[in-house]
């Protein structure tokens, strides 16, 4: 499979929240920031993969949020902005979206339902192999039938990935 082929399919979070309204799915968000070296290798070799960027293209809307963006986002009917922003700087303050998602690192991810509230995070950076069971497991609902952390652990042992590394 070609990389052009392996491309997530990236939307802003308006756009997801639109589609969603349209069309119900689950929006997926990566919080990342220009400067975060993990966020680049994930972007390379985790969405870059073709299995996982196939399946966040066909079951969720997939948006891209800079944590620490200037950009005013509308999320739950309030506006969210970065007061802290400054042009220039290789750092930046965190966007109050990225806060109000209680998102204080980076890479980060973050689960919406199909109304748009959020399920879970997953702090850190995985590899394909590491995110794709957590892939089927949330577009099927499955974190509804979860309710231990035995239960997580017997899924996570039954799952066969479909990524050979």
């Amino acid at each position: 499979m070609t990389s052009a082929h392996a491309q997530v399919k990236w939307m802003s979070l308006e756009e997801a929240l639109s589609a969603q309204k349209v069309a119900p799915r689950k929006i997926f968000i990566d919080f990342y920031a220009e400067w975060c070296g993990p966020c680049k290798i994930m972007d390379k070799t985790t969405y870059g993969h073709p299995l996982i960027a196939k399946y966040l293209n066909e079951e969720y809307y997939a948006v891209k949020f800079d944590a620490e963006s200037r950009e005013k986002v509308t999320y739950g009917g309030r506006a969210f902005v970065n007061p802290g922003f400054e042009p220039g700087k290789r750092r930046n303050s965190l966007h109050e979206f990225t806060r109000y998602m209680n998102v204080s690192a980076v890479p980060t991810i973050v689960f919406l339902d199909e109304h748009s509230m959020p399920i879970t995070i997953l702090q850190g950076a995985f590899t394909a192999q590491e995110l794709e069971p957590y892939l089927p497991f949330m577009a099927s609902d499955g974190y509804k039938k979860i309710t231990t952390r035995e239960q997580w652990e017997n899924y996570q042992r039954k799952f066969k990935s479909s990524i050979i590394e």
